[in-house]
């Protein structure tokens, strides 16, 4: 149930960002949301550090990570009723004052940031209607629903791959449980830098691009981490993924919104993202075989034939979305 409601949330998020931020800031306010979102990573890694081992009142140690995690939900109820609806979300469904009223709210809450009135509006985009799940598969949308449904497939392998398993990798090159869990909270503190780094990437470089060379950093960083024994080498390379990964991470999310028209977005990006929710259960399966079988090596040599399958999906069939307005991108 924890995991329909997060990624439900996932989904609409991206959405929200998307159709709020404008052409020139979306990669960034993608960078910065993720950002910010990653910041649990190294906090919860820490938590896990201190508290599995343990059991405070008898607890065991990872049932309080699970709750201290869970406190956040009223958080999140409190935060968003200050909150905008989206205007496009609005207009598509016809509730046209409602969204005339949400947009005329965003615009003062702007002119009162910038002291100044706003510049004339561009031309009109013309809004989709709202539609249904047959429209996921009408010619122009469905070979992008193709594409990004077998991307979400590869690329969680990298991602959870990696994120999910590197305890139990590093256990199996000979490394006892506490030490590895030390070594995660290190690379963890990596992991709201990677979108960071995109702040400063995410609107000047094409976004399809950005995602391809974040796989290949997993893909060879990945490579090197398998046969690593040092220390150093371990946690450096244990970084690189971590930004590798949170820099496509941040990228693909803004990516696979932008592709799709108002109309349909949430419903095509839930579809697709879908795939990568599938792919986390069946890989792990895999990962387990193979971490069996040939070791640490072998799980990176499937990981990086995974980024390979990312880098030419995105690299060859990607459109461009960069810098331009939503409703040009769908059509």
């Amino acid at each position: 149930m924890s995991g329909v409601g997060l990624g439900l949330e996932m989904v609409t998020i991206g959405a929200y960002v998307s159709e709020l931020a404008p052409k020139r800031l979306r990669g960034r306010a993608f960078a910065v949301n993720q950002a910010i979102g990653f910041t649990c990573v190294p906090i919860i890694s820490a938590l896990a550090y201190m508290l599995v081992p343990a059991a405070p009142l008898g607890i065991e140690g990872w049932r309080w990570v699970v709750l201290i995690g869970a406190l956040a939900a009223p958080v999140v109820v409190f935060l968003r009723r200050s909150l905008p609806e989206s205007p496009r979300w609005l207009a598509k469904h016809g509730r046209l004052d409602e969204a005339d009223h949400a947009l005329r709210g965003i615009e003062a809450r702007v002119e009162g940031e910038y002291g100044k009135p706003l510049p004339p509006p561009g031309p009109d985009e013309p809004i989709a209607p709202a539609s249904g799940f047959m429209d996921l598969w009408v010619p122009g949308v469905r070979g992008r629903v193709i594409l990004m449904s077998v991307f979400n497939v590869f690329q969680t392998i990298g991602f959870y791959g990696f994120s999910n398993w590197v305890p139990s990798l590093l256990v199996k090159q000979g490394i006892t449980v506490s030490t590895s869990l030390g070594y995660t909270t290190i690379t963890a503190l990596a992991a709201p830098v990677g979108p960071l780094i995109g702040f400063f990437l995410g609107d000047r470089f094409e976004r399809k691009w950005i995602i391809v060379a974040a796989a290949g950093v997993i893909l060879c960083c990945g490579l090197v981490f398998g046969q690593a024994r040092e220390a150093a080498l371990i946690i450096a390379m244990g970084v690189a993924l971590t930004l590798g990964n949170n820099v496509m991470s941040y990228s693909f999310h803004a990516y696979q919104q932008e592709l799709f028209p108002t109309g349909i977005r949430a419903r095509a990006a839930g579809f697709v993202y879908s795939w990568s929710r599938l792919s986390v259960i069946f890989s792990s399966f895999v990962i387990a075989f193979v971490l069996d079988a040939f070791g640490a090596a072998g799980v990176f040599a499937f990981i990086a034939a995974a980024m390979g399958v990312v880098m030419a999906t995105i690299g060859l069939f990607g459109p461009r979305t960069a810098n331009l307005a939503l409703e040009k991108i769908a059509h």
